[in-house]
């Protein structure tokens, strides 16, 4: 699954949900990249720039003969050191071909840019500790050195389950404008909603912000990722960098990257790249209601996918004008998520897949 926060813009052009966003109106792929929007504000400039970029491609293969192509192509191979290209005049491919050229050209360049980016574990090292000298208060020290999980309980009411070989660091009492830890190890908080008061967990390269939720951290010193999974509410993450603290800091909004239940990042600290997908098994929410129903009786295939999404918290894309006609009976009440989509899915004739913490459903129609 793409990290796509991670991605340039001649990247994500290459992206083929993207791509069928932007330019063919894909139903599917458009409420995909609306939810992504809505929950990666701050990319707003990186969607437009790719799409930007993907139609001013396009638009220029129609300016441009297939012999004016292959004729750069076959230049570009010669000047990189390859013997074996054919003669342009005999390179004759339909211009879909060509298509594929360009996104491979794109993608070329990205992973130069990859291969090319500097080591950000030191920045992030240096962000840690100006923000561990910046408190003011005695800092208090809990190192878990039994073989079983140790509760910690904060002076605002936040408890931390903190797990065997770990360590939390946190100051004697809280300032009057967020409340920040540090933890090295793994830990699952709960922390006391306070919107007024924002609650940061600096873990190893990776910053986590939450107003008042539960989630798990997983960091050790010598892991090569770090790890956040959301229980309840929602979480906001962002690597540890001056740039990023500095934003983060400035009100009490979430910023970054959002998590919501049943959703879990992974951080690759070396590369500074995000990574963001389901957990393995999706559990039920904790809904303030009678537990839900899952038995369907020639129930419109658009109130089984709004049931899923309510109960699990996750997003289902899927078109549903071509989905229309499609209806389950069908007793799921037991089964895992995944289960239950694989099931209704065989009925109905479609596939899903995951893709950036979603799930979209591909059919021809029923």
């Amino acid at each position: 699954m793409p990290a796509y926060r991670n991605l340039l813009p001649e990247e994500l052009a290459t992206d083929e949900s993207f791509r069928r966003w932007t330019l063919y109106n894909d139903a599917a792929a458009g409420d995909f990249w609306a939810e992504w929007l809505e929950l990666n504000p701050d990319k707003t400039e990186l969607v437009t720039k790719g799409r930007n970029l993907l139609l001013l491609t396009t638009s220029s293969f129609d300016q441009i003969s297939d012999d004016e192509v292959a004729t750069e192509i076959y230049r570009l191979s010669h000047s990189i050191g390859e013997t074996t290209g054919r003669n342009a005049n005999k390179w004759t491919f339909p211009i879909n071909y060509w298509y594929s050229i360009a996104a491979s050209v794109l993608v070329v360049i990205g992973v130069g840019w990859w291969m090319t980016r500097k080591d950000n574990v030191q920045e992030s090292t240096f962000a840690y500790r100006t923000i561990l000298s910046e408190i003011k208060e005695p800092l208090v020290e809990n190192i878990n050195y039994s073989a079983q999980p140790k509760l910690i309980t904060l002076e605002d009411g936040s408890s931390i389950l903190l797990q065997p070989a770990s360590k939390i660091t946190y100051p004697a009492h809280f300032d009057n404008a967020k409340r920040e830890v540090f933890l090295s190890g793994e830990a699952f908080f709960e922390v006391a909603k306070n919107p007024d008061k924002p609650f940061y967990v600096y873990a190893n390269t990776l910053a986590t912000k939450v107003l008042g939720t539960s989630f798990k951290i997983s960091a050790f010193e010598n892991s090569k990722d770090v790890k956040v999974v959301v229980k309840t509410g929602r979480v906001s993450v962002f690597p540890i960098t001056q740039e990023a603290i500095l934003n983060n800091r400035a009100d009490n909004k979430l910023g970054g990257m959002i998590l919501t239940p049943n959703q879990q990042i992974t951080f690759a600290t070396k590369e500074l790249r995000l990574t963001r997908s389901l957990v393995k098994d999706p559990k039920l929410l904790e809904l303030p209601i009678q537990r839900q129903s899952f038995v369907f009786k020639g129930t419109p295939i658009k109130e089984v996918f709004e049931t899923l999404e309510k109960s699990y918290g996750v997003k289902i894309v899927f078109d549903t004008e071509l989905m229309k006609n499609c209806y389950l009976t069908a007793s799921l009440s037991d089964e895992p998520l995944f289960e239950k989509l694989s099931l209704i899915c065989k009925t109905i004739g479609a596939q899903y897949e995951q893709m950036d913490a979603s799930i979209i459903v591909s059919s021809k129609g029923c």
